[in-house]
């Protein structure tokens, strides 16, 4: 058993894409046409850490109430957390591409950790 994918709810496919791949350096896996229930358009866009099973789906916003949730998905809480090998490296990329770290990285018996908003606005633990 294993956790395949998670949702992320966006306000755009084209700029989620391009935050999570340029920015956090992950792979797009699939980008392909889909239809909603009701037959409109939509996407399936799935992007993945390289080397990582579990991927996010890329959701973009469909009606009032999902768009109410971006950027807050988990009621302000740290929601998801990107475990890198060299933290250091990955923290000046990350602030190099404007990134937006709301708490500087410090020390924890896990190891080191600085909070970091996606491109919605969802809070992320960087881990190294």
């Amino acid at each position: 058993m294993r956790l395949d994918l998670i949702t992320i709810v966006v306000d755009d496919y084209d700029s989620a894409i391009g935050f999570f791949t340029a920015v956090l350096g992950f792979d797009l896996v699939e980008d392909s046409p889909a239809t909603t229930n009701d037959g409109r358009p939509k996407r399936w866009v799935v992007v993945r850490p390289p080397g990582a099973q579990t991927g996010i789906l890329l959701a973009q916003a469909d009606g009032p109430r999902q768009a109410a949730i971006v950027g807050d998905q988990v009621a302000g809480r740290v929601g998801f957390f990107l475990r890198v090998e060299d933290f250091d490296a990955a923290y000046e990329r990350m602030i190099a591409a404007g990134v937006e770290f709301v708490r500087p990285p410090r020390a924890e018996p896990y190891g080191r950790v600085a909070v970091f908003l996606d491109i919605a606005g969802n809070r992320w633990d960087l881990l190294g």
